[in-house]
């Protein structure tokens, strides 16, 4: 009888998959440090001097950490007035963000009337107009209203809604059974109360994911309070960086010190609610009616 020889090693499915999950692993780690490399940059300029910047061959590392960096760009303007600014920004646009986007998920989700899925669709068609398209018209229709040099164009518009935020809401209310919503109306609850007690608490996940969104959007813009905002101690942190740019010379170390003191508080946002922003951006569970 002729016997079976076994399959060499290199031929086993168990060392294509050992090779196969190497290779990803090496892919995956080389991207994670292309992507890391620009922030890291900008974290060692921060930390160096004007004169080590300007050296070449340019240095990975700082030679001289000079932490005093920090302190020093921070003071060369009303950075502290700015933070308020922005925060005040940010944090008002975002409630409004996810109380009238959520309201209106609710509606497309949980009310059925007549004309929902066109209006649906019409609402997600919106997502196809460039911004700088509308920038002009809404430039035109702020400025006759009197609302030039003041936050109400960075305010309003997120009081008025967002096609991509409604769908991601809805998408994660469709997933939330009916039964619960028939025993509040057993009890005497309206629309805006099951919104509120109901919703509003099982959609926590995904309210998280539209806040996370919102607060980085009005945090990090720099075209909307640049259009619209001529008063220096209105200016928000994002501006407030172009003042370390000058027309001769840039001062760097000042820039990407400040640059990084900027981005602190995103990152601290993004991982203190990363559970949750993740869990939201899982649409799989909205698949019943």
């Amino acid at each position: 009888m002729s016997s079976v020889s076994a399959p060499k090693f290199y031929e086993t499915k168990k060392f294509k998959d050992k090779v196969k999950y190497t290779f990803v692993t090496f892919v995956l780690i080389a991207g994670s440090m292309l992507i890391l490399l620009p922030l890291w940059w900008m974290i060692s300029t921060s930390l160096k001097s004007p004169a080590e910047i300007a050296q070449y061959p340019p240095t990975f590392f700082p030679k001289e950490f000079h932490f005093n960096n920090y302190i020093e760009a921070w003071q060369t303007a009303p950075f502290t007035r700015w933070a308020l600014n922005t925060l005040f920004l940010a944090s008002v646009g975002t409630i409004g963000s996810v109380l009238v986007n959520s309201l209106v998920a609710y509606g497309f989700a949980k009310i059925h009337f007549k004309g929902r899925n066109p209006l649906f669709i019409l609402v997600l068609s919106t997502m196809l107009i460039p911004g700088f398209v509308t920038m002009v018209p809404q430039y035109i229709l702020f400025s006759k209203l009197g609302w030039v040099n003041t936050y109400l164009p960075l305010l309003v518009p997120a009081f008025l809604g967002s096609a991509f935020f409604i769908f991601l809401l809805r998408q994660f209310m469709l997933g939330i059974p009916n039964e619960l919503m028939e025993a509040a109306v057993l009890d005497g609850a309206g629309h805006l109360q099951i919104w509120w007690h109901i919703m509003l608490p099982l959609t926590k996940p995904a309210l998280i994911t539209v806040a996370i969104f919102s607060f980085n959007g009005a945090w990090n813009d720099l075209l909307g309070p640049l259009l619209y905002i001529n008063d220096e101690s209105m200016y928000t942190l994002q501006i407030g960086l172009q003042t370390f740019k000058g027309t001769v010379q840039t001062q760097w170390h000042y820039l990407m010190a400040m640059s990084v003191t900027v981005l602190l508080p995103v990152i601290f946002l993004f991982f203190f609610f990363q559970k949750y922003f993740i869990e939201g951006s899982n649409l799989s569970s909205g698949t019943k009616g």
